[in-house]
């Protein structure tokens, strides 16, 4: 699933192509997706795109409209730049049509986004509850120890909650985790206010580092130039069980936690 570092990438990536520009068609070839498309994102046709910006895993195309694009990549979705007129794929969705580009989205599981926001997007029912952004400044240690107090489950899925800090995917829990050094199924409440400054720090280096990148890819994910990314090639953990951890040699193990395959250092995370 395209997570944060992803999103980020697809944003900065199809952003030079429609930052300033006049929507000429909003094609939709395929409106099944995780919710029906709505008619009312015909409202951007004719519109100017005035800002593109993305919270948590969610991209926000604001226009001039009075409205908001919001589209979300889902379990397998992803945005390419096409220049060339190529006809569309199997699976691609929907075009955003300006002069410069087409921006088409690719979905095969259909379970992504795409609908007609009306600011302020931030009380919309799939972003009001969303939690601070763990690249910007509202992001600290200090939140993440006072949320976890009296907290018994998993630290691993305490920074997977959407609510406690947007954007921390299965992958990058465990390499934050790791880079912490603390173990991933130790309570949330029992780890410490020194801990968790470390763990915000690890968690922002590793999310720059897949950033930097251009994300993760596993399976279905490609960024909008349609390479994959390469921060798979740099994973210190995550898919890595039963070979020799890069500090101290050990093995690698893997652990379910909260229904997630979880890999962990048992010499080095405590």
């Amino acid at each position: 699933m395209p997570e944060l570092p992803e999103v980020e990438t697809t944003l900065r990536g199809i952003s030079p192509w429609l930052q300033d520009q006049t929507l000429r068609a909003v094609e939709v070839r395929e409106p099944r997706l995780r919710w029906p498309v709505p008619e009312a994102v015909q409202g951007a046709v004719g519109a100017r795109i005035t800002g593109l910006r993305r919270r948590a895993k969610y991209l926000l195309l604001d226009t001039d409209a009075g409205g908001e694009l919001l589209v979300h990549l889902g379990m397998s979705g992803s945005l390419r730049v096409v220049t060339d007129g190529a006809p569309p794929r199997k699976h691609d969705h929907f075009d955003l049509v300006t002069d410069r580009a087409v921006i088409r989205y690719n979905d095969p599981r259909r379970f992504g986004a795409f609908l007609w926001v009306t600011p302020p997007s931030e009380t919309h029912e799939l972003l009001r509850h969303l939690g601070p952004e763990p690249l910007g400044e509202a992001f600290d240690g200090e939140g993440l120890y006072t949320r976890s107090r009296g907290r018994r489950g998993a630290v691993k899925n305490f920074i997977m909650d959407g609510r406690v800090v947007v954007g921390v995917g299965n992958i990058y829990a465990s390499e934050a985790l790791f880079m912490a050094g603390i173990h991933p199924a130790r309570a949330a409440g029992r780890v410490s206010l020194e801990r968790y400054r470390s763990l915000a720090a690890a968690i922002r280096e590793v999310l720059q580092r897949a950033i930097a990148q251009g994300g993760t890819t596993l399976r279905d994910y490609v960024n909008s130039d349609g390479a994959p990314g390469y921060f798979a090639l740099d994973l210190q953990v995550y898919g890595r069980e039963s070979k020799a951890c890069f500090q101290c040699g050990a093995p690698v193990r893997q652990k379910v936690i909260g229904q997630r395959s979880s890999f962990y250092c048992a010499r080095c995370q405590r």
